[in-house]
């Protein structure tokens, strides 16, 4: 009975093990076929969801799940940075989050405030001259977490290489009043009437005032969970974006979906409308 017993142990790890090496292999081929085609996103949305449901699934705290969705970011950011992508937004905390239990959402701020500590000191950050960026409404954020986000900006202002935008306290609605709002207060100090204004405003002029107005808008968006809907994300500057839904939660996103997800984007035909 014990020699079975081990023998069927050892069939296991062969199993385990072949399955590893299968899905490498799947995975170096492709990151050849991705590389080969050259076509990658200028700029690339990422929807990080399902921390909670990964946690429940896994038998472990909802807090667990956004810590492992943390860690989860550096990953992708080093795949985004080892492909050369240009610029990427990832949304953290969308306005809606607001009414989450204070427990969670407090643990989520004390995560985000950790983080931008650490990505203000990473040396691949610097390294690679990544610019960072908060983008959202921050007004009711904890001094704390406004002073580790300020830094981190400040810290990465000068930098010309991958832009990263950390969406936080943001939503797309949100973005578009905030815009506008932008817009007719500068109208207002040049003596503008609001006639005027109704009368030669332009989706430009709305554009140039967005969180991220100096970066192209996101040519494909990817949301991990299995939920296939924006929830606001991006919704003036998407209006041509390529979209992929995965089914995986967020931390368990792998290097082999996202290059899946690539791939898929680089076998489109985009048409922007026409």
């Amino acid at each position: 009975m014990a020699s079975l017993k081990s023998a069927l142990r050892t069939a296991q790890h062969v199993r385990t093990a072949t399955r590893g090496a299968l899905l490498w292999g799947y995975e170096q081929r492709l990151a050849r076929e991705v590389g080969e085609h050259g076509k990658l996103p200028r700029h690339l949305g990422l929807i990080l969801d399902g921390n909670r449901r990964f946690a429940k699934a896994a038998g472990l705290q909802r807090e667990m799940g956004h810590s492992f969705g943390a860690d989860k970011a550096h990953e992708v950011l080093q795949w985004c940075l080892e492909l050369g992508i240009p610029s990427a937004t990832i949304w953290v905390l969308s306005t809606d989050n607001g009414g989450r239990d204070p427990e969670e959402l407090a643990h989520i701020l004390g995560l985000l405030e950790r983080e931008a500590r650490q990505l203000s000191v990473d040396p691949r950050i610097h390294g690679n001259r990544v610019r960072v960026r908060a983008i959202g409404q921050h007004d009711n954020f904890p001094p704390n977490v406004l002073a580790a986000l300020n830094n981190l900006e400040e810290s990465t202002a000068h930098y010309d290489g991958m832009r990263l935008n950390i969406a936080v306290g943001y939503g797309g609605r949100e973005e578009i009043t905030d815009a506008v709002q932008s817009y007719l207060r500068g109208q207002a100090a040049a003596g503008k009437s609001l006639t005027e204004v109704a009368q030669a405003i332009t989706p430009d002029d709305i554009g140039a005032h967005l969180y991220a107005a100096d970066q192209p808008d996101p040519d494909f968006i990817i949301r991990t969970s299995g939920e296939i809907r924006l929830s606001g994300f991006m919704l003036w500057q998407s209006v041509y974006s390529e979209f992929y839904f995965c089914d995986v939660y967020w931390p368990g996103f792998r290097r082999v979906d996202f290059l899946r997800a690539l791939r898929d984007f680089q076998g489109r035909d985009r048409r922007f409308g026409k």
